[in-house]
């Protein structure tokens, strides 16, 4: 019986290891009230961005009547639904891309080593979490938070690794990779 305990005590330890590694950032909070017969009954909505900072992340939203469990919530919902972006050098964007969703837009541009993020809050949530050291990112429609991060994780998945490129093309990773040095060396 002491063996069962100390192996169920292993497990939680594991899980909650691997939960530690996910590093979270709420977003928004949303008051919503609903009108009823004696008067209003207040709910609260959450947005919440998780990431490994390791070039995965997911977000999730989620309604209930205390705050803390609407955080919750959407924190289970956001570690249910991660993506996987490719970073260069583990560090910034391979291409600049765009995204939408509804009327928010935003641009993604790569940047050099030691530009930081440069982003409004809802993007920088998002790449804070994904682990993006350097990225320039404007958002030209919306300012409504979810289809800020909406539109952000639409640009996040239209990011392709050169060596799917490549692969596309029916080139060698290593002739794609030459040209892009070339190209490089023109620029400056």
């Amino acid at each position: 019986m002491a063996q069962e305990r100390r192996d169920g005590g292993r497990d939680r330890r594991d899980r909650e290891e691997r939960e530690s590694e996910f590093v979270d950032k709420l977003v928004h909070i949303n008051r919503v009230a609903k009108v009823v017969k004696g008067g209003r009954r207040f709910g609260f909505a959450a947005l919440v961005v998780v990431g490994d900072q390791k070039g995965r992340v997911g977000f999730g939203h989620g309604k209930a009547r205390e705050v803390p469990e609407a955080i919750r919530k959407a924190t289970e919902a956001a570690k249910r639904d991660m993506i996987f972006v490719p970073l260069r050098s583990g560090r910034t964007l391979h291409h600049d891309v765009e995204g939408r969703h509804g009327a928010g837009r935003v641009l993604l541009r790569t940047a050099k080593a030691g530009t930081g993020i440069i982003a409004g809050g809802p993007m920088r949530a998002v790449f804070e979490t994904l682990g993006m050291q350097d990225v320039v990112a404007k958002s030209m429609g919306s300012s409504n938070p979810y289809n800020m991060v909406r539109a952000t994780f639409d640009a996040l998945q239209r990011q392709l690794h050169p060596k799917d490129v490549a692969a596309q093309r029916g080139i060698k990773y290593s002739a794609l990779q030459a040209r892009r040095g070339a190209a490089v060396a023109t620029d400056e």
